[in-house]
């Protein structure tokens, strides 16, 4: 692979955009699915030290991650407003996200192409930002996060009088984008067999009330056709994928999704990281699907998948507060105060493990 895997990724992207008619269609509806957790504070402190027994090195490991610093990310992000895709917010979200990354060492790309807003048809910015770290590695681990926010508070369990007007998205949009601002700490320090790249991507749930046929995942769609169809010439892969999705929340209870422990090419990926979770005794992680959720969750994952055949696996908590109604999820109850950085942290160890002892 060329050392800078961002021309990679570039010419690749030129090359398919010539061909490519963004109007494609994606089938999947969004989320589906989410119990109702222990409540998890910020009690283990500013360095995010949270005491446990790595059992396959037999030596104490403290999470480094510090759940103060994650949370303010979190909070300077929903100060912004809602992050939605062609917005004002989310230009000043990009502009706040790449002078982080840079800051801290990450080659970063926008990726960017244009869609016809399902109301009006006005063409409307698209911009998938890419993070890569150790670019030199072929072999590459993604991390994926939407960080865009729903245009309109709508969670159809809700009535509509209860779910205000404005949906923040603090959960649904910002907590996996603050957990990898603070994954950034650590990352170019990770001296793993994988190079690692991070995935924001936009337009997830651009989607409006009384539109005939909604598209979700524009992004994570758009990017897994352009990773597919990229030329021989471009060596770098990716065998292995997370999606980040929902991860803040106070009450934290991570299940398995459905799809990613049934499918063969992401059930050894699924299997990894909650064994890392086992192994580091983060409970949170575990190790079944959800009792009362008969669906797969719908998600970035699919597209990451089934389109760009990389086996990628979901995490994310879709107890908001509790599942079926999940009260705050798209509603205006989607705020910092339902977060916890102790929360973000916990995910954040277990995939930072990930990162070091993936094989």
């Amino acid at each position: 692979m060329p050392g800078n895997l961002c021309s990679s990724i570039l010419v690749a992207c030129l090359l398919f955009a010539c061909g490519c008619n963004t109007s494609h269609t994606a089938e999947p509806r969004g989320k589906v699915g989410r119990p109702a957790n222990p409540r998890s504070s910020d009690e283990v402190g500013q360095a995010g030290v949270v005491p446990s027994q790595f059992a396959a090195a037999g030596s104490p490991l403290a999470n480094p991650l510090q759940p103060q610093r994650a949370m303010r990310y979190l909070q300077q992000i929903c100060q912004l407003g809602p992050r939605v895709t062609g917005s004002a917010a989310m230009a000043a979200q990009q502009e706040l996200l790449v002078n982080h990354f840079e800051q801290l060492g990450g080659q970063v790309h926008l990726q960017r192409f244009r869609i016809r807003h399902p109301l009006t048809t006005n063409p409307v910015p698209v911009a998938n930002l890419i993070v890569q770290w150790h670019p030199e590695m072929d072999r590459r681990i993604l991390l994926c996060a939407h960080y865009d926010t729903r245009p309109q508070a709508d969670n159809p369990q809700v009535a509509a009088a209860l779910r205000g007007q404005v949906f923040l998205g603090a959960n649904d949009g910002a907590s996996g984008v603050a957990l990898l601002m603070e994954l950034a700490h650590f990352v170019p320090q990770v001296a793993g067999n994988y190079g690692v790249d991070f995935l924001l991507v936009d337009a997830e749930e651009f989607v409006f009330p009384g539109t005939k046929k909604q598209r979700y995942f524009i992004g994570s769609e758009y990017f897994a056709r352009n990773y597919a169809a990229r030329p021989e010439a471009v060596s770098y892969s990716y065998p292995k994928a997370a999606v980040l999705d929902m991860i803040g929340d106070r009450e934290l209870q991570i299940y398995q999704d459905r799809n990613s422990i049934w499918w063969r090419d992401t059930r050894p990926v699924t299997r990894e990281i909650w064994d890392v979770a086992r192994r580091l005794g983060v409970k949170e992680f575990i190790p079944r699907t959800h009792p009362r959720m008969k669906q797969p969750i719908q998600d970035d994952h699919l597209m990451l998948r089934n389109v760009g055949k990389i086996p990628t696996c979901e995490i994310i908590d879709f107890d908001y507060p509790k599942f079926p109604l999940n009260r705050y999820w798209h509603t205006d109850q989607d705020t910092p105060d339902k977060c916890s950085g102790a929360s973000l942290v916990k995910v954040g160890w277990v995939i930072l493990e990930w990162l070091k002892t993936a094989a």
